[in-house]
C-alpha cells in the first residue's frame, strides 16, 4: 500500500519518471502532503537531510528500499516517545492511500483589482466606444472609423439629387 503512494508521488510533476525512483522534491512533497512534516518535530530541513543520507552519493533519486530507510529515520522524530516499530507503523499509516495533492497549484488569480480593470462599464472617453452595452468588444469597428459609403449625407438640405443641382442651377 505504501508502495502505491510512493509510485504516485515518484511520477508527480515528472513526465520521464517511471515510478521506481523518487527525487528530493517529491520526497519532500510526500512528507508534506502526508503530514510527516509537522513544523515542530520534523521540518523540511530534516526531510532534506534524511534524503541526502539515504541516497547513493552520486545519485539524485532514491529507490523504494531507500525510501523505507528514510521513513525509519524520520519516524522516531515525528512520533517522540514511541518505540521505533510503533513509530514506523504510524508513519506508514499517514502515507497509505495518499495521492499528490494539488493544493495551491496555480489557480487563476481573479482579484478585485483585475475585475475593476477589466470592467468595460467603467471605461471612459474613446475606450468606452470599443465595447457594446453587454461589455463585449466590438472588434475592429470599435477601434477604427470606418467610413460610411452608403452615399447618404446627413446634413444635406435641398430637393433632388446632386446631378440635378449641378445641371440646372
Amino acid at each position: 500500500m505504501v508502495e502505491t503512494s510512493f509510485q504516485k508521488f515518484a511520477v508527480h510533476g515528472d513526465t520521464k519518471a517511471t515510478g521506481k525512483e523518487m527525487n528530493g522534491k517529491n520526497f519532500a512533497k510526500i512528507c508534506k502532503d502526508c503530514l510527516i512534516i509537522d513544523g515542530k518535530n520534523v521540518t523540511t530541513t530534516d526531510v532534506d537531510i534524511v534524503f541526502s543520507k539515504v541516497k547513493a552519493k552520486t545519485a539524485r533519486v532514491i529507490t523504494f528500499e531507500q525510501f523505507n530507510q528514510a521513513l525509519t529515520e524520520l519516524a522516531p522524530k515525528r512520533f517522540k516517545g514511541k518505540s521505533k516499530e510503533e513509530a514506523v507503523q504510524q508513519l506508514y499509516g499517514l502515507i497509505v492511500g495518499k495521492e499528490p495533492a494539488n493544493a495551491g497549484v496555480t489557480k487563476v488569480a481573479k482579484a478585485a483589482a483585475v475585475d475593476r480593470l477589466t470592467d468595460a462599464t467603467k471605461y471612459t472617453g474613446s475606450h468606452k466606444e470599443r465595447f457594446d452595452d453587454s461589455g463585449k468588444g466590438k472588434g475592429k469597428a470599435g477601434r477604427e472609423n470606418i467610413p460610411d459609403t452608403s452615399g447618404y449625407v446627413a446634413a444635406y438640405k435641398g430637393s433632388g439629387t446632386y446631378e440635378e443641382k449641378v445641371k440646372n442651377p
